[in-house]
Order: structure tokens, then sequence, then C-alpha cells
């Protein structure tokens, strides 16, 4: 039985874990990012605006991790989106869309009661990077 080796993740162009996880790991080509909400990794707060803004910060946390990997958004394959409240779908969806314009991946939206940190939404990623 051959064990594939697994390789830590780690960027400061996203925040730091606020427990005892990873930003993602890397095992036989394939990225497994944790959960990201919107967290400024500067301070490691809560990113102040609206909705939108939040969106933006999560997923440019997200495309930082992937590309501390060596990847690309073009290479996540599936997506994964906790929101808070479903009614924000449409708005979440638009700018979602200016982040994955081409074959965008697979991916499932749920709505939850809460999330780390009260935050409005969290989303997390599987990447493919091995050739």
């Amino acid at each position: 039985m051959t064990r594939h080796k697994k390789k830590v993740i780690q960027t400061n162009k996203a925040p730091a874990p606020v427990g005892p996880y990873s930003q993602a790991i890397l095992a036989s080509g394939w990225l497994f990012v944790a959960g990201q909400i919107p967290l400024d990794p500067e301070t490691g707060e809560m990113v102040k605006g609206g909705f939108e803004d939040k969106v933006r910060r999560v997923l440019d946390n997200l495309k930082a991790i992937v590309e501390a990997a060596g990847g690309s958004l073009g290479d996540v394959v599936k997506v994964t989106v906790y929101l808070r409240d479903i009614s924000l779908f449409p708005r979440f969806n638009q700018i979602y869309a200016e982040y994955f314009k081409e074959k965008p991946p697979a991916r499932v939206v749920v709505e939850v009661s809460n999330l780390p940190k009260d935050a409005d939404l969290e989303v997390e990623a599987v990447a493919y990077l091995g050739g």
C-alpha cells in the first residue's frame, strides 16, 4: 500500500486559521481548501461593509490560498457555500460569477443557522492541481 504525502499550504495573503486546522492541504494533486469567512488577512478581523464586500473578501482569500499552492481559480472543481440567509443567494451569485467566469466548478449552496464569528457566509473548495 502506497501512502500519499500531504503538504500543508499556508499564505499570509489569507487569514490565519482560527482553530486547529490548515488553510489548505495538498494531497496527490488534490487541494482541499478550508472554509473561508470574511476575515481580513492583515488584521484577522471581520471585514467591515456590506454583504458584497464580505463575499469579495472570502473569494479573495480562497484565491490567495489556491495560488499559494501553485494553482488558480480555474483549477477549482468543487465549491461549497454556506449562507446564513439564502435570500442573499442572487447577490452572492453575481459576485461569484466574476471570479469563476469560464467553466465554473460544481457547487452546492446551503443555508445554515450560524457560522464561526457570526459570519454571513463561508466558502470551501477543492481544486485539482495534478497534471
